[in-house]
Order: C-alpha cells, then sequence, then structure tokens
C-alpha cells in the first residue's frame, strides 16, 4: 500500500521560477550594462555578485510562495514514507468463528493492509463459518477499503485448549465434530501451516472461553478457573510454542486483553479477569523468551467493550458500552476497525521497537479512576462531548 508522493514534492520541476528569471534577468542586466561604462573590471564584478544575491533572493522569495501555496493544497493528501505495508507477509489468526468478533476485524485490517490471512477456527464452529462464507453471507463484512474484498486463504480447524494429539481424551476423538478433522490440536495445526505455507510472519490469538463467566470469582469452581485460564491465556503461550518455529525473524504476536485484569468488573466473573491478568503478564515474559531467541515481538492490545457475540455471553454488555460512552475521555461507541487498525500498527514495521507492552484501544477508559456519571458528580461541571 505505497503512498502517493503530494504535490509539494514535485517542485523541482520549477517552471514558474523559470519564468520568473527570464522576467527580472533581461532588463535587470540591460539596466546594469549602461552604467558600467568607465569602471573597473574589479568593481564590475563586485556589481555582479551584489545582484547576484539579489537575484536569488528573489528566486527564493518565488519558491517560498510556491511551496507554501502547493503544500496547502496537500494537506489531506497521504504523507509519503509512513505507509503500513504488509504485503509478502502471511497471518495466522486464531479465534474467528463469525464476522462480528475483533478477530474478523483484525483479519479485515491486516488484509487491507496487503497480508495474506490464514484463519483458525473452533471445531464445533467450523462447518457453520465456512459454510457462511462460502455463500456470501459474510460478503458485506468482507469488503476492504479500496472495494475488493479481504479473501481468507485456507480456515483450519482448531482447539488450542489442546496441545497434541495425546492431550485429547477419548470422548472428545469421538465427538463428530471433531473425528472429521485430520488436525486441529495446537501441534498439528502448526505442522499443517507450516506444510502448506512454509512460514507465517504475524501471530493473532483471539480466543477467550470461560464456562462460568456468569458466577462471581468467590462461587466459581477449580474446574472453571482453570478452564478458563487454559482457554485464555495458556492458549497463547502454547500457540507461540508451537508457531515460531516457523516464524520469520521480526515477525509479530499479538492478543487480545481486557480492563479487568488490573480493575474491578462485577459480573465479569468465573476467573475470566484472572485469565486475562495472566495473559498480560506473559506478554512480558514472553516478549524477552521471543525476542532473545527468535527476534519475535509479543503485545497485547487491551480493547474496550464490543457488542460482538461471544461478548453477549456475559449479559451485560450493553451496560457496559454505555458505561464507556458516559465515562471514557473520548465519548463514542468503540468500533471493532478500531482495534483491528491498532493490531495492523502492531504488526507493522512501524512498531519494531515495541514488545512486550499493553496497548489500550477504549477510548481512554481505562485512565479514568471515576465513574463521572454517577450522582455525586451532579454538580461538577464535566466538558461533555457535543452531541451532532
Amino acid at each position: 500500500m505505497a503512498a502517493n508522493a503530494t504535490p509539494s514534492t514535485q517542485i523541482v520541476a520549477q517552471r514558474p521560477a523559470a519564468s520568473a528569471y527570464h522576467r527580472i534577468s533581461r532588463p535587470s542586466f540591460a539596466h546594469f550594462r549602461s552604467k558600467t561604462e568607465g569602471v573597473t573590471w574589479e568593481k564590475l564584478q563586485s556589481r555582479t555578485q551584489s545582484f547576484s544575491k539579489i537575484f536569488e533572493g528573489s528566486v527564493l522569495k518565488s519558491k517560498r510562495h510556491l511551496i507554501k501555496a502547493m503544500s496547502g493544497a496537500s494537506d489531506k493528501q497521504p504523507l509519503p514514507g509512513l505507509p503500513i505495508d504488509l504485503r509478502g507477509k502471511r497471518a495466522f489468526i486464531a479465534g474467528i468463528a463469525d464476522d462480528n468478533g475483533y478477530g474478523w476485524a483484525v483479519a479485515k485490517s491486516l488484509a487491507a493492509a496487503g497480508a495474506e490471512i490464514l484463519v483458525g477456527t473452533w471445531v464445533p464452529a467450523l462447518n457453520i463459518f465456512e459454510t457462511s462464507l462460502r455463500r456470501g453471507k459474510f460478503d458485506e463484512s468482507r469488503v476492504l477499503p479500496d472495494g475488493s474484498l479481504m479473501e481468507i486463504t485456507k480456515v483450519y480447524p482448531l482447539d488450542a485448549v489442546y496441545d497434541c494429539p495425546e492431550d485429547v481424551p477419548e470422548d472428545v476423538k469421538a465427538n463428530k465434530r471433531y473425528s472429521g478433522s485430520d488436525s486441529w490440536t495446537v501441534k498439528e495445526v502448526a505442522e499443517s501451516v507450516k506444510k502448506d505455507f512454509g512460514t507465517i510472519d504475524i501471530l493473532v490469538h483471539s480466543l477467550a472461553n470461560g464456562s462460568e463467566v456468569s458466577k462471581p470469582l468467590l462461587e466459581t469452581s477449580r474446574k472453571g478457573y482453570l478452564g478458563a485460564v487454559s482457554a485464555s491465556s495458556y492458549s497463547f503461550i502454547s500457540l507461540l510454542k508451537h508457531f515460531v518455529p516457523i516464524m520469520n525473524p521480526g515477525g509479530a504476536t499479538i492478543s487480545l486483553t481486557y480492563i479487568a485484569s488490573e480493575r474491578i468488573i462485577p459480573g465479569y466473573g468465573g476467573g475470566m479477569s484472572s485469565a486475562k491478568a495472566a495473559l498480560e503478564s506473559d506478554t512480558r515474559v514472553l516478549a524477552f523468551e521471543a525476542g532473545r531467541k527468535h527476534d519475535i515481538r509479543v503485545n497485547t492490545i487491551s480493547a474496550g467493550p464490543l457488542r460482538s457475540r461471544a461478548a453477549k455471553a456475559i449479559g451485560f454488555i450493553d451496560m457496559m458500552i454505555d458505561y464507556s460512552l458516559e465515562n471514557a475521555p473520548l465519548q463514542k461507541e468503540l468500533t471493532a476497525e478500531e482495534v483491528g487498525n491498532v493490531a495492523a500498527f502492531l504488526a507493522s514495521p512501524l512498531a519494531s521497537a515495541i514488545t512486550g507492552a499493553v496497548i489500550y484501544a477504549d477510548n481512554g477508559l481505562n485512565a479514568m479512576g471515576v465513574g463521572v456519571d454517577s450522582p455525586v458528580f451532579k454538580d461538577l461541571d464535566i466538558p461533555r462531548a457535543k452531541q451532532s
């Protein structure tokens, strides 16, 4: 996605400046000659140098006016030299099952920047996802900024709860949803990607699941708690463990987290807040290990609330969106595209010095210490966004 040069970079042609030279030099030179009779060569040379300085000053002023005028006309043109260009890069995104979540938005932003897209989809949702994709149900959601449709090169069945075939219980193997898939553990999928494409450059973890998310932490069972950590946090470690060996040096990995990792969000239970805290801590450690051993960057995006199908499982996503709209510094609803664009930036060379970081994409809600919509602040003159 190379950026177009701005008109201001074309002023080297200098046609207006050249014509100005002809208009200025002819009468000035004739006048100069009428005053040179009887003078010495030294005086003539001195006067010529003086004239040269005057002439150069006139041309420079003329050029400055040209630059100002042309730069004003190009203010809305893309700047050259800072495009997010991911052409020739290949991304594997784990956790896309529909066109409604952050994983899909990340895929679209990476594709818009030129990356090839591979997807890992949870096995029970695989058939519905592939059927919807094939029948064109996602076509409207696949439209990229240039009008083309996002292409998904291949969809792999993936259940990131299982690292390798030896970990899969017999009853799961017997499940018809799994038995028809040749490979779906993390290790098997990584091996399949290597066989099909050789290497990847970008790895995205868009996975989270907590079977008891609606329960308070005090009422969460050990099984529910460990299940949430396994599916939502350790799965990122497993993905890196098996995919980093096939990642090209300089590659990037990205996961998605939530502010419940560091702030109390009542209702976000079942061990999910603990899983997100573990994910962020792991991001820092993995950044060190993957950076030193493989030259791979590891970051996570703390995204604000989104009305996705997965988020509806917690039961109060609409309230969280309303709360953010009232209390965040930016009073607007967060879009999935905005989070996807942050991921594209983190995956690009523009973020080559960023690793081990939690990047907030939540309209600034993470910075707030109080809810300004509380009745206790009713008498304060709190700035509010202008209603359009």
